[in-house]
């Protein structure tokens, strides 16, 4: 499975350049780490499981990254609330991430079913 193909692992992996865009400036230097580092999880676990030979670990792997997908979006939420981030821009990555999680879960299962 060559994770490059996947569109949940191009789609995050764009989320991830766009979090780290959207944040160079921000000046709560916690906030900012914290939320860039969730967000860079996602795509490199997906490649990390899908690099993995067994498929209990790629399993494991790709529920490591739909956890800090939760991370996350949990992160953007306050980010709005505490006035970090952009209301509009962060509802995108909300949506975004929902979406991301829903193909994750998809994954997962079809993983689950090949073994």
């Amino acid at each position: 499975m060559l994770y490059e193909n996947l569109d949940v692992w191009k789609r995050s992996r764009a989320m991830s350049v766009a979090v780290y865009k959207e944040l160079d400036n921000c000046r709560n230097y916690g906030f900012r780490d914290q939320i860039t580092r969730s967000m860079l999880s996602v795509p490199s676990n997906i490649a990390e499981g899908c690099e993995r030979s067994s498929l209990k670990e790629r399993i494991r792997f790709l529920d490591i990254a739909k956890g800090s997908l939760g991370e996350f979006k949990t992160q953007a939420g306050i980010g709005i609330d505490a006035g970090f981030l952009n209301p509009n821009i962060a509802a995108q990555w909300l949506d975004e991430s929902s979406e991301l999680a829903k193909m994750l879960s998809s994954l997962i299962e079809s993983i689950r079913r090949k073994g």
